[in-house]
């Protein structure tokens, strides 16, 4: 250990990773609990276009693309808490903006009114579970 390294902060790595990688884990079912209500109870036909043609979502790609967007968020996260001191608030911000961004997807792809409300809310849930959990981990 050197000397810029307390044992707080030596203490604190296991619980922020914990909480991180629950934070991933608990958006992925979340999102996955949208898919299984709208799909198999709701019966929803999800599908997207994409250029001509028209592509179920599964619950394995509902599940993968969500816990791949949040190990990305994550590992933005760690980036900034290396190089800045405002990590959270650029986070939280670079967050919104992708969220704001990613809904255009579901807006122009999604093939029918259903599955366009069922993306935009697999989009928002997804937000709403990651952006505060993984903003509470974040360094001060």
């Amino acid at each position: 250990m050197d000397t810029t390294t307390t044992p707080a902060v030596v203490a604190a790595r296991p619980t922020r990773r914990r909480d991180r990688s629950l934070a991933v884990l608990a958006t992925t079912a979340a999102t996955l609990a949208v898919w299984v209500a709208a799909v198999p109870v709701a019966g929803v036909d999800l599908a997207v276009r994409n250029g001509g043609t028209e592509q179920d979502v599964t619950a394995v790609a509902v599940g993968a693309s969500t816990l791949l967007a949040g190990l990305a968020g994550w590992a933005l996260l760690a980036l900034l808490e290396r190089f800045t001191a405002r990590a959270r608030a650029v986070w939280t911000g670079a967050a919104a903006l992708v969220l704001l961004l990613s809904l255009l997807g579901p807006l122009g792809g999604g093939v029918g009114a259903a599955a366009t409300l069922t993306l935009v809310a697999l989009h928002l849930v997804a937000a709403a579970v990651l952006v505060p959990l993984l903003r509470r981990t974040a360094r001060r």
